[in-house]
C-alpha cells in the first residue's frame, strides 16, 4: 500500500486486534465453543495475493476421524489485521468485522461451506 494512503486505513494496535479476536471468541455460545477441537486463532497482516479477511486451513470436524484424525497439527485460522482494518472506519466496524471473520472461519472449522454460509448471511 502506499504510503501516501496509509492514512486512510483505520489502525488499531496489534494488541488491540488480538482482544478484538478474543472477545469474538468469548461471545460463542459454550455449546459451539466447547465442541471447537485442536485449532489456532492467528493474526497477519494480509494473505500473500489474496484478498482475504480470514483464512480456515485444516480438517474440518466433519471429515475427522478416529483412525484417520491423530497427531495431526492444529488447524489455523488466521485473521488479516490489515485488510480487515482497510474496510473500517472506526474501531466498532474492525469489532464487528473481527467478530464476524471469526464465526465465518469457525463455521468452516465445523465443515460448513461458503455456500451455505452465504444463505445464512455469514459469508
Amino acid at each position: 500500500m502506499s504510503r501516501r494512503y496509509a492514512s486512510l486505513v483505520f489502525q488499531v494496535t496489534n494488541e488491540r486486534f488480538e482482544e478484538l479476536a478474543g472477545e469474538a471468541l468469548e461471545s460463542l455460545p459454550d455449546s459451539l465453543a466447547s465442541r471447537m477441537d485442536n485449532v489456532v486463532i492467528l493474526v497477519e497482516d494480509e494473505a500473500p495475493g489474496r484478498n482475504l479477511f480470514g483464512l480456515y486451513q485444516g480438517i474440518p470436524l466433519t471429515k475427522r476421524g478416529v483412525q484417520s484424525y491423530s497427531g495431526v497439527m492444529p488447524d489455523r485460522i488466521t485473521l488479516y489485521q490489515t485488510t480487515i482494518c482497510r474496510v473500517c472506519t472506526n474501531e466498532d466496524e474492525v469489532k464487528a468485522q473481527v467478530r464476524k471473520t471469526v464465526i465465518h472461519e469457525i463455521a468452516h472449522h465445523f465443515g460448513i461451506s461458503d455456500p451455505r454460509l452465504d444463505e445464512l448471511g455469514w459469508a
